[in-house]
């Protein structure tokens, strides 16, 4: 039987090390592009207009989002190292890229293998935990270490790269080469990553049960690579909708995570700036407010979630989160805004480990990867919503709407995770 490895000990694992700055790594290099570098740089340096800017943004998010089910599949059958290293090396490629073209044709080619780049990421990260953390899903602190990292990439490199775009005098390549030196190293440390976790523990567990050594398939035929690949797809598929017995409202509580930040990420700053009148080093000091308490609370609520469960947590941290957004939307007094943005950051530092924990329980076994990577994509399909139907409620309804939609949203997780906590999986096995 597969042994429970300790919170702590996973946190010091070699592969949790290596997936943690692999992902630290590749936030610093999204959070840089997509917030700080490429919106100014196109429309600044190149000229492209809005429409141009938001289609490329699309295509990145499209990327990421339809190779995450594939690649998390992939890596439980070549490996964490091989699926990492390769989807990394597309990354450099979208740098180098974003370096030399200049056309909107290019740029958008770029950003969409960006997407395809940075796609296993979470796929991996997820597999990986979820097997080292045994039968007992103890993981909650390694995702709040995990989404540290995420967190903290996300923020440093927007504010690294404005840094030296100051510090330069807006010398874009020289921000270019730095972020391509970053993906560089990213692939040398995703090199450290083992090779196949999972799978390792599927041995390790097949030969317990029957007492022999497991025996390692020949190597395939060069003539028959696509019908293995085939076979193995609709096994894949087969096992999935055999073993996946969840509750059916698990589906639309992905897509409402992802949803609600969907609807705040396009609006949030517009709204600071002309709705509340906050000038942008303030506006610095709000998001440092919200988004350092959400980063320093990860770590100890995981370990919290740990040894409570996630039940409380997210029951808590959904109602705090749709009481705060509330607020948000109809208060424009500034000190009380900060108290308000204090809020949201401590519920979604209860809701992020604790979420992930839960969902780390619903996964079978057999098909951690494919799974995972399904879930992933689900959850960030609400990404690619979200930011549409934010600006078709900021400009037709009013500036608020987008708040008092995302408050409703988590108002209605809230009423789902309550359900699905007495009722994770479905009434009869699926068939």
């Amino acid at each position: 039987m597969q042994t429970d490895i300790k919170p702590v000990k996973i946190l010091r694992s070699p592969f949790f090390i290596a997936m943690w700055l692999t992902l630290f790594l590749v936030e610093v290099i999204k959070g840089a592009l997509l917030v700080a570098v490429l919106p100014v740089y196109m429309d600044n340096i190149l000229g492209l207009s809005a429409g141009v800017i938001g289609v490329a943004f699309a295509l990145q998010y499209l990327g990421d989002n339809l190779f995450r089910a594939p690649s998390g599949w992939a890596a439980e059958r070549i490996g964490f190292r091989a699926t990492m290293v390769t989807a990394l090396i597309c990354t450099l490629i979208a740098v180098i890229m974003i370096i030399f073209f200049k056309s909107a044709f290019g740029l958008a080619l770029a950003c969409l293998i960006l997407g395809v780049g940075t796609s296993p990421l979470w796929p991996c990260a997820m597999t990986g935990v979820t097997a080292l953390s045994g039968p007992q899903n103890k993981n909650g602190t390694a995702m709040g270490a995990l989404e540290m990292a995420a967190l903290g990439g996300t923020g440093l490199g927007p504010i690294g790269m404005n840094w030296l775009l100051e510090r330069t005098n807006h010398d874009y390549r020289t921000v270019f080469l730095v972020l391509l030196g970053c993906a560089v190293l990213v692939i040398l440390v995703a090199m450290i990553l083992p090779g196949r976790v999972v799978l390792e523990e599927q041995q390790h567990t097949a030969a317990e049960t029957t007492g022999k050594a497991v025996e390692y398939p020949p190597k395939p035929h060069l003539l028959t690579p696509l019908i293995r690949l085939k076979n193995s797809v609709q096994g894949t598929l087969q096992r999935v909708r055999s073993t996946l017995n969840v509750n059916p409202l698990v589906y639309p509580a992905l897509f409402m995570q992802s949803f609600v930040i969907g609807l705040l990420s396009p609006v949030i700053t517009l709204y600071t700036r002309t709705d509340l009148h906050i000038s942008p080093n303030l506006y610095s000091l709000l998001l440092i407010a919200g988004g350092g308490i959400t980063v320093i609370a990860l770590l100890p609520v995981g370990k919290m979630v740990d040894r409570f469960g996630t039940s409380i947590f997210l029951h808590m941290g959904f109602l705090l989160a749709s009481a705060s957004l509330f607020a948000f939307a109809s208060i424009t007094s500034i000190p009380v805004v900060f108290v308000i943005v204090m809020m949201v950051g401590v519920s979604y530092a209860m809701i992020l480990p604790a979420w992930n924990t839960f969902v780390a329980t619903l996964i079978p076994k057999g098909e951690r990867g494919a799974i995972w990577g399904f879930f992933l994509t689900l959850q960030g399909s609400g990404m690619v919503v979200g930011p549409i139907v934010s600006g078709l409620l900021w400009d037709h309804i009013s500036h608020p709407a987008p708040f008092i939609g995302s408050a409703v949203v988590m108002a209605g997780l809230a009423v789902v995770h309550f359900v699905l906590s007495r009722r994770p999986y479905r009434t009869a096995p699926a068939k």
